[in-house]
């Protein structure tokens, strides 16, 4: 494990994949409660199914980056994705593909609706709006933190685990955030998007995916079925062939 500063704060990043690949590199962009060690062995087999070099890195406040030291504000997001391009210059990543999920995937919109270098999108389960749906999923996440055992797992996967997880699930069901919507900016988005929904999705439904096709100009979609709100975990063979073949 490596660690960069961007946007004022210490973050891991590890490398994947054969360094002397020439396509554009993918960028992941971890969930909410995501992380470098969450994604597991996924980022080693999307190198290999695509052919590119991939980079995994935990956003502040996750994994063994530092934690939070302040409240998370409505516009979180909006701030990770103006972080990135201080992530991409020190790591001299030019071009890249991303490759979010979840808030990950909201982070990576917001970035290139203002970065029209971005070579394309891969976004799974995103969200551009807040549903009803997912509010009460992480509703019951927080009782499963406070009284099963989410924490005790969350904990292998963060140095901070009240800070990656406080962090997340306070904002989202803050009363402020209900009106949060990221549909203003899709149109600014030049690069091709694919979108990937689960349609068991606990977090999320195929509104989303039907709200970003109105604002994206070059959009393509896949609906697993069976699939909950990690695909890549759910579903890893669907994704990793509709990645590779989209990138191709």
């Amino acid at each position: 494990m490596a660690f960069v500063v961007a946007g004022g704060h210490r973050l891991e990043y590890a490398w994947h994949g054969d360094a002397r690949a020439s396509a554009h590199p993918i960028v992941m962009l971890h969930e909410g409660l995501g992380s470098v060690a969450l994604w597991k062995d996924f980022p080693e087999r999307l190198a290999a199914a695509t052919g590119r070099r991939v980079l995994a890195y935990s956003r502040y406040g996750y994994g063994r980056s530092d934690p939070l030291t302040e409240p998370r504000d409505v516009d979180y997001l909006h701030v990770e994705a103006r972080t990135l391009p201080e992530l991409l210059e020190a790591l001299s990543i030019e071009e890249p593909v991303l490759f979010g999920h979840s808030d990950g995937a909201s982070v990576a919109l917001i970035h290139a609706s203002v970065n029209p270098s971005i070579s394309s999108l891969v976004t799974l389960a995103p969200h551009v709006f807040v549903e009803a749906h997912a509010l009460a999923s992480i509703a019951e996440a927080r009782r499963a933190y406070l009284e099963g055992d989410l924490r005790e797992r969350l904990a292998k996967r963060h140095a901070d685990v009240e800070s990656a997880f406080w962090g997340w699930n306070d904002i989202w069901l803050d009363d402020r955030f209900r009106a949060w919507n990221i549909e203003s900016v899709l149109p600014g988005i030049a690069c091709r998007v694919l979108a990937i929904q689960g349609l068991d999705d606990e977090y999320g439904t195929v509104a989303q995916l039907d709200r970003i096709a109105r604002g994206v100009r070059d959009f393509h979609r896949v609906e697993l079925a069976d699939c909950r709100h990690s695909p890549h975990r759910d579903q890893p063979e669907a994704v990793l062939a509709a990645t590779a073949d989209f990138l191709s």
